[in-house]
């Protein structure tokens, strides 16, 4: 597998991208789990026209050339070609709407052809697909977005950095309106706009996202991980983790790989 991964270094470009990356390789699996990670993205898909089946909340769909999905309190099951290539755009959740003129929760446990939203982004697959190095991608990615002139309230750029945080899991909900300055009632309005999800709600995904870190950047135990997500306690803590995963996380530990929220399985 090769990876790629790379951070906006513009001010101006870390206020719409959060971050690119790339995936390319020749896979014995033929199906991969993506459980819940908590982001918005678009999603370039070059591998060479053949189409790739995905399953969503019970629903079929077969990716196009270049979808969007995010939010996702759900696993997405992928039936994998064995060679593959997709270039990918995590965006900050509240330059969804600013883009596509609709909010980032729209996209919320479904994939859908960006192209059709944006038909600039059929030129800019074409592009993007012309380039034969991740570096390449990326300079014409940014050069393309650079165009495009945003207006930010300060409290939208808070909210961005909320939502992508590895922390403010544990925050209460006043406390968390207070920091970003709108009302509890507000805060909750633009979380639903963005997300889906109330402020309840986002922060218990918050929740189960930082044990999602943990997994992978500690040593602790699952009672430990627990704890320090300030999940109420163990029953809790595997409840949630399972209504967003269908597994419990001692499964996922159990089978995790190196790249976070990604499962393979079904050897060829």
């Amino acid at each position: 597998m090769n990876t790629n991964f790379y951070i906006p270094p513009s001010a101006h470009l870390q206020d719409v991208i959060h971050s690119i990356w790339q995936v390319e390789q020749i896979t014995s699996f033929q199906t991969e789990y993506i459980i819940p990670k908590g982001v918005i993205e678009v999603i370039f898909n070059f591998s060479s026209g053949v189409p790739i089946p995905a399953q969503l909340q019970g629903k079929q769909y077969t990716l196009s050339q270049c979808f969007i999905n995010g939010f996702n309190t759900a696993p997405v099951q992928l039936q994998l070609p064995e060679h593959h290539v997709f270039f990918g755009v995590v965006f900050q959740p509240m330059a969804i709407k600013k883009i596509f003129k609709t909010p980032a929760s729209e996209f919320s446990d479904i994939a859908v052809d960006v192209t059709g939203l944006d038909p600039s982004f059929h030129s800019l697959w074409h592009q993007l697909a012309e380039q034969d190095h991740f570096n390449n991608r990326v300079a014409v990615l940014c050069q393309w977005m650079e165009r495009k002139l945003f207006d930010w309230q300060p409290q939208e750029k808070l909210i961005n950095q909320f939502l992508y945080a590895s922390n403010q899991h544990d925050l209460p909900v006043k406390v968390l309106a207070d920091t970003i300055c709108y009302s509890p009632r507000h805060l909750s309005r633009k979380l639903v706009e963005t997300t889906g999800m109330n402020t309840e709600e986002i922060l218990l995904y918050k929740k189960y996202l930082h044990a999602l870190h943990l997994m992978h950047h500690t040593n602790l135990s699952l009672t430990e991980i627990s704890y320090q997500s300030h999940f109420s306690d163990q029953s809790h803590f595997i409840k949630s983790f399972k209504a967003y995963t269908h597994m419990t996380p001692g499964e996922y530990k159990q089978n995790k790989g190196l790249v976070k929220g990604h499962l393979y399985e079904d050897v060829r």
